[in-house]
């Protein structure tokens, strides 16, 4: 198993190389889709990585995904240019699921 990653930045994907990530550049919905598609598809691919803004691009086909329960796990990161999430979102998160505020 390995990881993949998609991303809309150049040099997110080239930080994860260094890492030992292999990936593939996506700028516009229907290029997230073939790339998310064929990581999909290749059966050593474990861990799917997305930035948030590709993953906010095809929202329907990462939820069915996630839903499906696929061999390989979908993560939605941050690039460099930081998250599209709300500070407090992970302590919301707690909250929401399990009422304990934090």
């Amino acid at each position: 198993m390995r990881y993949f990653a998609v991303s809309d930045n150049v040099d997110t994907l080239t930080g994860l190389r260094m890492a030992g990530i292999e990936g593939r550049i996506a700028h516009e919905r229907k290029e997230a889709q073939t790339a998310i598609a064929d990581a999909i598809a290749d059966p050593d691919v474990g861990i799917l990585l997305v930035t948030e803004r590709l993953a906010a691009l095809c929202p329907d086909l990462l939820g069915g995904l996630k839903q499906r329960g696929t061999q390989t796990i979908v993560v939605e990161i941050p690039d460099r240019h930081g998250t599209g999430r709300a500070p407090d979102s992970i302590t919301r998160y707690i909250r929401e699921s399990i009422g304990i505020k934090v």
